[in-house]
């Protein structure tokens, strides 16, 4: 245990609940401070966005040009801000963690902590957070529990179940392993372990707080229905995968209590979580968030954007100025009975991979995954995932619940495609013992073969 990291995070904590009455005024300044001093250390430290936004350094953020995962890794040498780290050295580290299946947690060379990206939406990428950064990256993540009102402190210890990924490269891992204390006793499953001995192993700690992908958390929503599970968390929170409204619906009947959808992602950690409203409120005091149509310009509030522009207010070690994420997100206005004044983020749809180009009658349909979760949500006991072939579409079902089969679902889905402007496409239907996961264990709704060159 780093005993300076967690009196960082508590520290941080503490300083965060103040923030909680920032009106919103309060919060602009904030925010216009901070990007302040970010875009002051970038331009001190980073010769790459010296070059990227050469004659705009008193320029407003939104006149800022975009950064790409693919640009930032293709410039890292020149994006990082400190001459003791280069990518190279860095993928080093984490390739021989990930060999020897090493302590994440562990700061590399005593200074930094790193993670990388699994790459399914293109370009692996690769990121380090110093000492401070790092503690933030930890708080934004325990701001959730706080927001949730599930009360932690020397007296009452933060009992703690992860059902993620056990990859040491990825940052569920590192969370975890740096976490781990007398104060927050964690344990670590991996999703892609049997599902027995997952419960078990749930059984045995009777975790406070139980944290997993959205697709970890339906079959153990499941397997608490049926008795085999019998745990009481206090709270269950989902995160980094999409949280349809059938599965979070599925688990509250199995905890009587409605799960918090936590927002984030490897680059920017803690994205918005919701409060006990179960609003969801973005962290405007950590990052700017920016969501925008295809061609880049910013979308009113109330409407989805294409993509996400994200500037961690935080970040020095590499910044993150106007970071582009594919997820299509749509934020809301203030004011909730919580008393908090951070914007609400009203709703995630996914990610742009997540949409299917199919041949229509006249070009190209576009069909969103939530065409899929009106029907398959309640016909896959564990989940479901469609995969794109050649020859059409096949959908795994992790169990068939039911009332339903295979033909059945077939039509179902045959027909909501037709009826969204698809032409004729072959549909095959399988039930399966599990979908299939990416190398950090996440089940991705839809999976798309590559474009033909």
């Amino acid at each position: 245990m780093d005993i300076r990291l967690v009196a960082h995070v508590l520290f941080l904590r503490a300083a965060w609940r103040r923030r909680d009455r920032w009106n919103a005024a309060r919060i602009a300044a904030h925010q216009e401070k901070a990007l302040r001093e970010l875009r002051r250390a970038a331009y001190a430290g980073s010769a790459f966005y010296r070059r990227h936004h050469d004659g705009l350094f008193d320029a407003p953020l939104n006149d800022l040009p975009p950064v790409t995962k693919a640009e930032l890794m293709d410039n890292f040498d020149d994006a990082i801000t400190t001459p003791d780290l280069a990518l190279r050295d860095l993928e080093d580290h984490l390739r021989a963690l990930a060999d020897s299946d090493g302590d994440p947690g562990i700061p590399w060379k005593g200074r930094w902590w790193a993670a990388a990206t699994a790459g399914t939406t293109g370009r692996r990428g690769t990121f380090a957070w110093n000492r401070a950064e790092w503690a933030t990256v930890l708080a934004s993540y325990a701001r959730a529990n706080d927001w949730a009102g599930i009360p932690a402190g020397l007296t009452r210890p933060l009992k703690m179940a992860l059902v993620s990924s056990r990859v040491p490269t990825h940052q569920s891992a590192v969370v975890g392993a740096s976490l781990r204390s007398g104060l927050v006793p964690t344990l670590r499953l991996d999703v892609t372990a049997p599902l027995e001995e997952t419960v078990a192993a749930l059984n045995r700690f009777q975790p406070r707080v139980l944290v997993g992908y959205a697709s970890a958390l339906k079959p153990l929503a499941a397997e608490q229905r049926s008795g085999r599970l019998r745990i009481s968390p206090e709270g269950v929170m989902s995160a980094s995968e999409v949280l349809s409204p059938q599965a979070a619906a599925e688990l509250e009947a199995a905890w009587g209590t409605a799960p918090f959808d936590v927002y984030a992602s490897t680059e920017t950690a803690g994205i918005a979580s919701p409060c006990l409203q179960r609003n969801s409120h973005v962290y405007e005091d950590l990052l700017i968030v920016e969501p925008v149509d295809a061609s880049g310009k910013p979308v009113p509030r109330g409407t989805t954007g294409s993509k996400l522009l994200v500037t961690v207010l935080f970040s020095r070690t590499l910044p993150l100025i106007r970071y582009e994420m594919s997820d299509t997100v749509r934020l809301g206005g203030r004011g909730c009975p919580c008393g908090r004044s951070f914007t609400l983020l009203e709703d995630i749809e996914g990610r742009i991979e997540d949409v299917l180009e199919l041949p229509g009658h006249d070009g190209t349909v576009s069909i969103h995954p939530i065409v899929f979760h009106h029907l398959l949500d309640q016909a896959g006991i564990a989940g479901w995932q469609v995969i794109q072939e050649s020859a059409g579409l096949r959908v795994l079902l992790a169990g068939l619940a039911s009332g339903f089969s295979t033909d059945g679902v077939r039509a179902a889905v045959s027909g909501a495609l037709a009826a969204a402007g698809v032409a004729r496409t072959q549909v095959e239907v399988q039930v399966v013992e599990h979908v299939e996961r990416t190398a950090l264990g996440k089940a991705p709704f839809v999976r798309r073969l590559p474009r033909a060159s």
